[in-house]
């Protein structure tokens, strides 16, 4: 099969011939349809620091994808041959504390697919069977490679209640923007979304009725009053990683407001925990989806209607995958996808 691979010491990826896996007795063999290109992956490729650390090269990389089933193994019972399906991406130890206790959203030593174990660039994946999904009869392909994202987005903005609130978001890379569209599924009296990136900012328009705000441009106190947001936002969802983000959502929310915080940083920084104290602001840090409430929540909002397809911006054949790295490089990009038909 072709499959994605990162060898070690040298930046890319290569396309190659591999062996199909072949799916131990708890574990589905995955056709590939779709898979979606994210920020790991980019790390991945360009090959830095955290990588080098991380990766154990050589192997087949990502993690977000759509596909059928292919083949079970001979444990597996409740899935068929043919079923669309996607995967959760980290697979729990099954041992710790957290995960005796049902809470696998918080296993102590996850693995991660496609970056410590064999991933979905490829034609054919193999996943336990306790991390396959399985969509709703009639799913694009193109929105079901998403779910691995659209995930984080809908963990964070459902992690405080949104109805009548008015909200914050922080980056519009593709999770802010797929957030951005679920608070106004849900509810939020205003939605406000900030970044510096004019080209994901005018997606922000396609992606709901969300306020766009170039911060270098507008002013979130000014954007405050013409919305006719008194003493500041409800709730605010930290997408971007960057500490001016945060800084402007201390500075904006509203005594007791509710803080979801999903951009990762790229080294510490300090923050004015005076201010998080006294506004007495509840902060709530957030990684991947729930296991599986979260994968239930993003079912019933495709099902309710809620569109994420705006978010992609670009597809490329699996053999195009240098050009599809490029497009994200360039920052004028939502979703990229890779076709493996």
């Amino acid at each position: 099969m072709k499959a994605l691979v990162k060898h070690p010491d040298t930046v890319g990826l290569a396309l190659e011939d591999v062996p199909v896996p072949e799916p131990g007795p708890d574990e589905v063999l995955i056709r590939v349809l779709t898979t979606g290109i994210c920020g790991t992956d980019l790390h991945i490729y360009e090959w830095d620091e955290w990588a080098r650390t991380t990766i154990p090269a050589p192997m087949t990389v990502g993690h977000e994808f759509s596909g059928t089933i292919e083949s079970l193994g001979s444990n597996v019972s409740g899935f068929f041959v043919g079923e669309m399906v996607s995967a959760e991406g980290h697979v729990v130890c099954g041992q710790c504390r957290n995960c005796l206790a049902g809470r696998r959203h918080l296993c102590k030593q996850p693995k991660g697919l496609g970056v410590n174990i064999p991933g979905a660039f490829a034609d054919y994946v193999v996943v336990p069977k306790t991390n396959v999904w399985r969509h709703v009869e009639g799913i694009d392909p193109e929105v079901a490679a998403l779910f691995d994202p659209f995930g984080n987005a809908v963990h964070t903005a459902l992690s405080f209640p949104v109805l009548g609130e008015d909200v914050l978001i922080t980056g519009a890379g593709p999770i802010g923007l797929m957030a951005a569209a679920v608070v106004d599924h849900a509810g939020a009296r205003n939605t406000v979304i900030t970044d510096v990136n004019t080209f994901r900012l005018g997606l922000a328009a396609e992606m709901g009725r969300s306020r766009p705000v170039n911060v270098l441009d507008e002013s979130l106190e000014v954007v405050q009053k013409e919305l006719g947001i008194v003493e500041g936002f409800d709730v605010a969802l930290e997408m971007s990683g960057a500490p001016s983000a945060l800084a402007d959502i201390l500075a904006n929310t509203i005594h007791g407001a509710n803080v979801a915080l999903l951009g990762l940083p790229s080294e510490p920084y300090s923050i004015d925990w005076s201010t998080v104290i006294f506004n007495m602001l509840n902060i709530k840090g957030i990684y991947g989806r729930q296991m599986y409430d979260t994968w239930y929540k993003m079912n019933v909002l495709i099902q309710s209607g809620l569109d994420i397809s705006p978010v992609i911006t670009h597809r490329f054949e699996a053999e195009e995958f240098d050009a599809a790295f490029a497009a994200i490089k360039s920052q004028e990009s939502g979703k990229v996808l890779l076709s493996w038909n």
